[in-house]
């Protein structure tokens, strides 16, 4: 079995900009990259679970969230020589009764499926509590909460920075 480190992407990955899906409204957070780097050379696969509620609304579709992704993964590889594992995504809107909406496990439960992921070994590292709620429910070990504003969480840790989260993944 191997571990992970699962990423939500608006607020972690890139600046949220509330409905980011243009390649020119893509800016990494800063931190980051030196994370994702640290997590792949300590062993971790690495995962994007993103709720993309903007496509279930008609803010953009769905071949633009894919052309995105496409372009982050590309820029990843170009910049650091590797790319996210996999991105799981839920395009439904806020209203649905999905199993994939965070903090529903339908995502971390496809890549259960896909990879042999061992939870108890694993990190789940979110700007919101329904990232961390999602790991708590699937079983994830580690929950971190991205957040610049003191906040009430159920993480195990709450950062204010990504470069602390270095030092918490083993």
């Amino acid at each position: 079995m191997q571990k992970a480190v699962f990423f939500d992407r608006d607020g972690v990955v890139n600046v949220d900009a509330k409905y980011v899906y243009k390649i020119e409204d893509f800016v990494y957070v800063d931190g980051f990259l030196d994370l994702f780097r640290l997590c792949k050379e300590k062993g971790y696969l690495l995962f994007v679970v993103t709720n993309q509620s903007g496509i279930g609304r008609g803010y953009y579709s769905l071949q633009d969230f894919l052309k995105l992704s496409s372009f982050m993964q590309n820029d990843l590889k170009s910049r650091l020589g590797f790319c996210f594992d996999k991105i799981y995504y839920c395009a439904h809107d806020i209203d649905s009764l999905c199993e994939c909406r965070k903090p529903n496990i339908g995502m971390i439960k496809q890549a259960l499926g896909d990879f042999d992921v061992d939870l108890n070994k694993s990190y789940i590292i979110g700007d919101k509590e329904s990232d961390v709620e999602a790991g708590i429910n699937s079983g994830i070990n580690t929950t971190i909460l991205f957040s610049k504003h003191n906040v009430d969480s159920k993480a195990d840790f709450v950062v204010d920075s990504l470069y602390e989260v270095n030092s918490i993944i083993k």
